[in-house]
């Protein structure tokens, strides 16, 4: 059977400048040379739509098409619908609810032609110092992450749409971000099998078709120090204990979680020869490619090459090809999804203020400077200007002032603390305000100073900016 593992291959694809025209010679030498997929970041809805029917037809046969869809598929697709963070799903503890923000990213998601979602987020957010798990966690305990990730995925695909449990055999522990280096955990085995997989065994359980390695470590489990991607003790208890038959895909070989060991190339033969059945987000697919090639028959067995391309086969007739559902309902899930992030604002200090306009907003931005462009941040203040409340041009005293704090797990952010620029700006305005709202972990609230009420709205997100300002407006005096 074994021909070309080009097929196991997933370039990504980026919106830039209003169009993916840039893209074009990536994508037609991609097609060429016989990738499996492409992951798609960013787009209009109308964009996107374009982009993967364009794919399927100057292929000429069924491809894979995923994004990162944790938010919901408004986290990539302009357009479409925003969801809380799976932290705040997990705080409501509404597994209906859960099931619902899974439907509505599977439709949605479907109807622009994206059929795999890098989502849902199994990890759990045990590490306090954790830089890149935080809110994208249902949270701590094992099971009710495992039931929250269960009852996405169950919606997820009942709507069409390829699950995918990440990041196995678990991020939640780390102490560093694997888009910047290679984490240990040095949790003991027992603990990782016992604690760490068991949302990954609800996932599974609910029929999940594709798992996320994770580019960490466990140096009690595997004791050459390979990262799970590369270890076949790590993938071995996945497929052999845990009873998976589905897809196994590596996390972006763009992290130098990737290539700590040796350059990606080298890398993907080792992955696929561990038990990895797809490569995601090579920045060189066609030396990706060559070098798989070179392997099979010595570092990546007949058999074990076999295995991958039959694993991407069916996953290819599994959802590649699923009827049209139509026009989603997109102001319906719109308002559900406002009414979810209404619910999940709530305060973590303090007892709900009286507001006095006119208000004067500042911001605390813990999340510039990082290579990736931050989201809009006036949507909070825009949306109270729209409902008619006076915001101050400038300062008329900290007795009106709100503090606005985003904080969110971002790549290559480093840390999951506020720096020290975002503390000494707290310092500065927190004393005598109304009201700081949190766009970001609740562990947060306690590096804020002062006294005054803290609102927690998870995340940065407009769905979330507009739940805080509807929030405070009902304060307003």
């Amino acid at each position: 059977m074994t021909g070309s593992l080009a097929r196991l291959v997933f370039p990504a694809l980026r919106w830039r400048r209003e169009s993916f025209a840039h893209e074009r010679a990536k994508i037609d030498a991609a097609l060429s040379a016989g990738v499996g997929g492409f992951i798609v970041f960013g787009g209009t809805r109308e964009a996107v739509a374009t982009l993967t029917r364009e794919l399927r037809e100057q292929a000429g046969r069924p491809l894979l098409v995923g994004a990162d869809l944790e938010r919901g598929p408004a986290q990539q697709v302009h357009g479409l619908t925003e969801l809380p963070p799976p932290a705040a799903l997990g705080w409501l503890d509404d597994l209906e609810a859960t099931a619902t923000c899974g439907m509505i990213t599977g439709t949605e998601a479907r109807s622009v032609g994206i059929n795999w979602a890098f989502a849902p987020v199994c990890d759990l957010d045990l590490e306090p110092k954790n830089p890149i798990v935080q809110t994208r966690a249902f949270g701590a305990d094992p099971v009710r992450v495992g039931e929250q990730a269960a009852v996405w995925i169950r919606g997820l695909q009942e709507h069409g749409v390829l699950g995918c449990a990440k990041h196995y055999p678990g991020h939640g522990r780390t102490t560093e971000d694997s888009h910047a280096t290679l984490p240990r955990v040095r949790a003991a085995l027992t603990e990782l099998q016992q604690v760490d997989v068991t949302p990954f065994e609800y996932a599974i359980r609910a029929g999940v078709g594709s798992v996320m390695s994770a580019f960490v470590a466990y140096p009690n489990w595997d004791r050459a120090g390979r990262a799970a991607s590369f270890s076949p003790e790590i993938l071995g208890y996945l497929r052999d204990t845990l009873n998976f038959g589905g897809l196994v895909v590596t996390d972006a070989l763009i992290m130098a979680g990737a290539r700590a060991a040796q350059p990606v190339p080298a890398a993907t033969v080792g992955a696929v020869g561990a038990g990895c059945d797809a490569l995601l987000y090579p920045e060189n697919f066609t030396s990706v490619i060559a070098a798989l090639d070179r392997a099979v028959g010595a570092e990546i067995s007949a058999v074990r090459a076999d295995q991958a391309l039959v694993h991407y086969d069916d996953a290819l007739a599994g959802w590649a090809d699923l009827p049209d559902q139509g026009e989603p309902g997109l102001s319906d899930h719109a308002a559900f999804a406002d009414g979810l992030a209404d619910r999940a604002a709530h305060l973590v200090r303090g007892d709900a203020p009286t507001i006095h306009a006119p208000l004067t907003v500042s911001m605390v931005d813990d999340d510039v400077g990082g290579p990736y462009t931050v989201g809009p941040r006036d949507i909070f203040t825009n949306t109270l200007r729209d409902a008619g409340v006076a915001i101050g041009k400038r300062e008329t005293g900290s007795g009106k002032r709100v503090v606005l704090v985003y904080a969110e797990p971002r790549s290559w952010k480093g840390r999951a603390d506020l720096g020290a620029r975002s503390r000494a700006a707290l310092r500065r305005l927190v004393p005598g305000a109304q009201l700081v709202v949190l766009f970001g972990h609740p562990r947060l609230a306690s590096q804020i100073p002062g006294a005054a009420p803290i609102l927690l709205c998870w995340h940065g997100q407009a769905l979330m900016q507009r739940a805080a300002a509807r929030r405070l407006i009902t304060w307003l005096k």
